[in-house]
């Protein structure tokens, strides 16, 4: 596979850093970019959504040399774009957008600690924020196995929010900001399959059927149909 050099300005994710170099392939995406990046830097606990790309391309057709800068969507492909045009004369640089803090009680992931607050954009649904919160501690598990909630603490109400909901435009739009709270929490196990039960009434059923068919004697006497007619006791004109 055919790679690219590619110099990524990144100070947004920290003063330190001035650029990171990268070899990745004509087919990677910003996306896949932007999270190679983060987890260069063990920046898994921030959020992607809140980072997208930005090409500075340098244009020499006037006399005097014009800089345009474009915002990339999050299926483009940087290297193929940086393909276009002669070396040195597009830059590329991570920037951030604006988004907002959310606070999640997490006790159910780690005990002991009372909530977690995280900057997510207000794009980010409830599953990605999920996968943020594992990322926090290092959890592998799936994310089915766990819902985020919104708690009404002074009325003991809770709403499950959907996987597609997102969270940050929840916690905006609540009528009592105060008193509610997102809590992230276990879905129950789906009880075990009866596996066993049903086999052995299968067999059951089977060794009925057998029993049946070995009651009926092979060598009883086949009826003829009522409406078959013996025809040869008919005389014809």
């Amino acid at each position: 596979m055919k790679l690219a050099t590619m110099k990524i300005y990144a100070k947004c994710l920290r003063p330190d850093i001035e650029y990171k170099t990268l070899s990745i392939s004509y087919q990677t995406t910003c996306r896949e970019l932007i999270h190679t990046l983060l987890s260069k830097y063990k920046m898994k606990h921030r959020d992607p959504n809140l980072f997208y790309l930005t090409m500075e391309v340098l244009i020499r057709k006037t006399g005097v040399p014009i800089r345009t800068l474009m915002v990339l969507d999050d299926e483009a492909c940087p290297a193929e774009l940086q393909s276009c045009h002669p070396r040195g004369e597009s830059k590329f640089a991570l920037q951030m957008r604006r988004g907002g803090l959310v606070k999640v009680h997490d006790a159910c992931l780690m005990p002991g600690s009372q909530y977690k607050s995280l900057l997510i954009s207000e794009k980010t649904t409830v599953d990605e924020l999920i996968q943020l919160l594992l990322n926090c501690y290092n959890i592998k598990e799936p994310l089915s196995r766990f819902s985020i909630h919104e708690a009404m603490q002074n009325r003991g109400l809770e709403r499950k929010l959907h996987p597609d909901d997102c969270p940050l435009s929840v916690v905006q739009n609540c009528p009592e900001p105060r008193t509610t709270a997102l809590v992230i929490r276990r879905n129950p196990e789906p009880p075990p399959r009866r596996k066993l039960l049903w086999s052995k009434s299968l067999e059951l059923s089977m060794s009925r059927s057998s029993d049946r068919s070995e009651t009926s004697s092979p060598s009883s006497p086949v009826k003829t149909p009522s409406s078959y007619r013996n025809y040869e006791n008919y005389f014809y004109i």
